[in-house]
């Protein structure tokens, strides 16, 4: 079994929790590879990112570190509830920087991995931030273009600047913050009698709002107005220049609204590393990927050979 420790780092003036797992058998006195790994959007270190894929690659001998989102689960951070692009990359950053600290950690060996909303978010880190030496993403949902491609109505990113550009100006004059949710639906009866059908919504209620996935970490709050940025924000852009590590991605065989299934083509389309791979999983969708044992173990096995590969000695 895995060690398990609660650690903080920081971005900025705050702090980042974070958990760090040290494999079977440690020994302070060796230098092992470690890997940073991100959760979805909306998510926290508690559930797939950490639980699942932390647990796994612990498993396999590396040292892994998934991180609360600053503003979200039990990480510092103001305004609460943001999800702003250059925040989030910026935590990768931070995460680094701790790992660097780390007596026990090989410098020259350390990779993400990332899921859904944070596998683009570690993409996109890793094409600035060379210090990370590999990139494994899962089901990596490129959140600019999800954002702008709202409800598929027509001028949908527009519509959504604007009523942005009129909550910034309440809030200037005294209202509340609106916080909504990033499920839109509370329950599976409220998302039937929409009339929402898509298999990512279906699993998305599923996962977030019962106990199948649920962790207080993760209450399904967004800051309206923190959203903006995103909206011009593309997860991939210069991916063709600047994404040069080894990179594997990983999604399901079956597509969804939330658009893993394309953007995971796009990432690996358009990264310039010499060295990549794609993993298309049969029969999975978005969400199988975060805890189903058959889609996960698949991934897994074939992250723990991609990472073996690119960061052991």
């Amino acid at each position: 079994m895995s060690q398990m420790q609660s650690v903080t780092f920081k971005n900025r003036t705050w702090d980042v929790a974070a958990t760090l797992r040290l494999p079977e058998g440690f020994d302070p006195a060796k230098k092992y590879a470690a890997i940073i790994c991100a959760h979805p959007i909306s998510s926290c270190k508690e559930q797939t990112a950490g639980d699942i894929y932390g647990e796994g690659l612990t498993r396999e001998g590396f040292v892994t570190l998934a991180f609360d989102a600053s503003t979200q689960g039990a990480s510092g951070g103001e305004p609460r509830y943001g999800e702003d692009p250059g925040t989030r990359v910026e935590d990768f950053r931070c995460a680094v920087d701790y790992l660097v600290t780390l007596p026990y950690v090989d410098e020259e060996r350390i990779g993400v991995l990332g899921v859904c909303g944070g596998g683009a978010y570690a993409a996109n880190v890793a094409m600035t931030e060379k210090r990370i030496k590999a990139v494994g993403t899962v089901v990596a949902t490129n959140y600019g273009r999800m954002m702008r491609d709202g409800d598929n109505s027509p001028d949908a990113a527009l519509k959504t600047l604007e009523a942005i550009g009129k909550q910034r100006t309440a809030e200037a004059r005294g209202a509340k913050p609106l916080i909504v949710g990033y499920i839109p639906f509370a329950s599976q009866a409220e998302r039937e009698k929409a009339g929402v059908n898509d298999v990512d919504m279906v699993q998305a209620i599923d996962y977030y709002l019962t106990p199948r996935g649920q962790q207080p970490g993760s209450p399904n709050k967004l800051r309206l107005t923190s959203t903006g940025a995103a909206l011009g924000w593309d997860a991939f852009h210069l991916a063709e220049k600047l994404l040069t590590q080894p990179l594997h991605v990983v999604f399901g065989g079956v597509p969804g609204a939330f658009g893993s299934y394309s953007d995971g083509q796009d990432l690996y389309r358009r990264a310039r590393s010499a060295d990549k791979t794609m993993q298309i999983v049969p029969g999975a969708c978005h969400y199988d990927l975060y805890d189903q044992p058959e889609a996960t173990g698949q991934a897994l096995a074939q992250l723990a050979l991609f990472f073996n590969r690119h960061l052991r000695a």
